[in-house]
């Protein structure tokens, strides 16, 4: 945070930290139900340390998790549409 804002290093990164407000906030799950899950993501990683802390990463992560225990999403469907995403092309931003 920065004068008391989230502050962005990419785009999608304040896209995931809306969706995960905003699903909280319409009830899929509570704020705290995401929180325990984004703990659970840090303490995976710093029992790895593996160089630079990649927040954004390690929310996303909860996120993905939080859903898949609430059933919004299987995590099958989850890894296609990731691969999905990822096999377009370079500057695809949509």
């Amino acid at each position: 945070m920065v004068n008391g804002e989230v502050v962005f290093d990419a785009p999608w990164q304040g896209r995931v930290f809306g969706m995960a407000k905003s699903l909280a906030d319409a009830g899929l799950y509570t704020w705290d139900e995401f929180r325990a899950c984004l703990i659970a993501e840090v303490a995976r990683w710093e029992a790895q340390s593996q160089g630079e802390y990649p927040y954004y990463e390690l929310f996303l992560g909860a996120l993905e998790e939080v859903l898949a225990q609430k059933g919004a999403v299987e995590p099958a469907q989850l890894i296609a549409r990731f691969e999905a995403f990822q096999s377009r092309p370079h500057g695809h931003d949509h």
